[in-house]
């Protein structure tokens, strides 16, 4: 007998789906509306987070490879893109959460408490991979949240298994570290890591760079002191700039021996950002800009999700015994891809950068 033809119910395996939505009775009937739509907007924003850690990983992997061809770009970007139109998305699920008047959730947050969305495995993976470190996360009081789910991971088969997931992503290249290494290679004037003389090209590049860098700054400062004399301590201001954009692109917050591979991953980052319309650097510079756009809208979440929370509920104690909202906003603090965001601080106009080298290494291939 032949095998019957798929449909759509059961490839979607919607009838185990659709019953999943009957809270801690196992009993749709059981529960009133606004808990039905609580349960239901979670589980859509947890399978969307299933995606993100999925698109994550891959875009990582290929960004990660020993050598990472130039047609291996474009497939980090539709990653990256995928996952920014998810985060988009996720904003529009908080639209349906504040349906809820407050009364209407207090109906039942005491009965789900002490669970909270502190306790979800896969905003913590999501975290993990993308590159926040431990001193990053933020506790509230003496809990830390990755000891939290290590300690839930004892009291059901669910736990057990989000556990295993979390202490497997601990163990992976984050795509922090995949990012740093491919601009790394980044190709400086057509120097390479490797080449002869490869670091002498990269303090050159970084040099004239700052000196063009501090011309620019003193025009700018000259300008504004001339016109807005009010403006107060105008030249510190700019000296401190400059002297920002030296510690910053010299590396100097490093330890000695972690300067020069640290310092050329700045110079390949500026390097891409300041010569972007390359043919070259074209897909290179969405990348970043997708990397950009995902933090960014990660942030947005985060401030999205704290405002939602505090419409809903005011800043009473989280249902986890988190400080609430309080706990919400330090976590819209966090930042991982803090050199993308700084090396916005040092970028000049065109017509102000060094000469490039060796521009045929940059154009098109014939």
């Amino acid at each position: 007998m032949a095998d019957s033809a798929p449909n759509y119910n059961d490839y979607l395996k919607l009838g185990p789906l659709l019953q999943l939505q009957g809270g801690l009775e196992e009993n749709e009937d059981g529960l009133i509306p606004d808990e039905l739509l609580f349960i239901v907007v979670h589980q859509a924003l947890e399978l969307w987070f299933k995606i993100v850690n999925r698109e994550l990983r891959l875009a990582r992997d290929h960004l990660g490879a020993e050598t990472v061809a130039e047609e291996a770009i474009p497939h980090v970007v539709h990653h990256l893109r995928r996952i920014n139109r998810v985060l988009e998305l996720a904003f529009d699920h908080f639209k349906v959460m504040e349906t809820l008047t407050p009364q209407d959730f207090l109906g039942f947050r005491e009965k789900i408490s002490p669970a909270s969305g502190f306790q979800s495995s896969q905003m913590r993976e999501m975290e993990i991979l993308l590159g926040i470190k431990a001193n990053q996360r933020v506790r509230y009081g003496k809990v830390d949240p990755i000891e939290h789910l290590k300690k839930l991971s004892k009291d059901s088969e669910s736990n057990a298994g989000a556990w295993e997931k979390v202490q497997t992503v601990l163990e992976e290249t984050t795509f922090q570290e995949a990012l740093r290494t491919w601009l790394y290679r980044t190709p400086i004037h057509g120097s390479m890591p490797g080449d002869e003389g490869d670091e002498e090209v990269v303090l050159k590049f970084i040099k004239d760079y700052l000196t063009n860098f501090d011309g620019f700054m003193d025009r700018q400062c000259e300008r504004l002191t001339a016109n807005m004399p009010e403006s107060g301590d105008t030249t510190g201001r700019f000296a401190n700039s400059k002297k920002a954009a030296t510690e910053f692109l010299m590396a100097e917050d490093a330890e000695e021996e972690h300067r020069p591979r640290l310092r050329r991953i700045r110079a390949g980052l500026l390097f891409i950002e300041s010569y972007r319309t390359l043919p070259l650097l074209a897909w290179p510079r969405l990348l970043l800009d997708s990397v950009v756009e995902l933090e960014q809208l990660i942030l947005i979440w985060r401030n999205r999700h704290a405002r939602m929370v505090e419409r809903m509920i005011g800043r009473r104690v989280g249902t986890g015994g988190s400080s609430g909202v309080d706990y919400l906003d330090k976590t819209g603090k966090i930042r991982i891809f803090t050199d993308l965001w700084a090396v916005r601080t040092v970028m000049m106009p065109r017509d102000t950068l060094p000469p490039l080298h060796n521009p045929a290494f940059y154009g098109f291939a014939k």
